[in-house]
């Protein structure tokens, strides 16, 4: 590889999210450097992901099937429904190991100004499902951004008539939170989701 093709590699990895050209360029010489042990390796599965990665026809998660092993098991039929923008989201909460039911990945939120509506973000597949899959409890995990609430409160309307309960995560003070560190809106949340001691 001649010296180009080593910046064009710089260059690449430079785009994603959280590497910035330093950072990038770190990478790049730690993977030159052990070559077998790290840049070939990530090659071959880099090119076999790049193959077999797809979305899951029932959630909109990443898998390397046409159905991801969530919505695969059994187990995991319980009725709820959790409501995400983005797949990174529902990585995020099967990490915290908190929720053993089943997604929806909206893949986004709605934006009048980039030309979201409901139907790119396939809400009214997310209604055809709760309906189809009797849920019971329908979880909107969504971020605390106007954008976010926006969707929240669109997906709410659209599943009213639904007899699933229509519930969203808690907001406020973060565990181990200072007050003194908050920002205003999450003061405001945290003091009208307050509950009795």
């Amino acid at each position: 590889m001649d010296d180009t093709g080593i910046e064009a590699l710089i260059g690449l990895m430079a785009r994603l999210p959280g590497l910035g050209p330093r950072s990038a360029r770190r990478a790049v010489l730690a993977m030159l450097k052990k070559r077998q042990q790290l840049m070939a390796p990530l090659a071959q599965s880099l090119a076999e992901v790049a193959l077999a990665a797809r979305d899951c026809q029932i959630c909109g998660n990443i898998s390397t099937a046409d159905i991801c092993p969530i919505c695969a098991n059994p187990a995991r039929a319980t009725g709820e429904i959790c409501v995400v923008e983005d797949v990174a989201d529902l990585w995020a909460l099967e990490r915290a190991g908190a929720f053993r039911g089943r997604y929806h990945v909206l893949g986004g939120t709605l934006s009048a100004l980039d030309g979201i509506g409901p139907d790119e973000l396939g809400i009214p597949r997310l209604v055809a499902r709760v309906a189809d899959e009797n849920a019971t409890e329908i979880i909107l995990a969504l971020n605390a951004t106007v954008d976010g609430q926006t969707t929240a409160h669109y997906i709410a309307d659209a599943l009213a008539a639904a007899p699933a309960q229509i519930t969203t995560l808690a907001q406020g003070v973060p565990v181990g939170g200072e007050l003194d560190y908050l920002d205003d809106g999450t003061l405001g949340a945290a003091l009208r989701a307050r509950r009795r001691l």
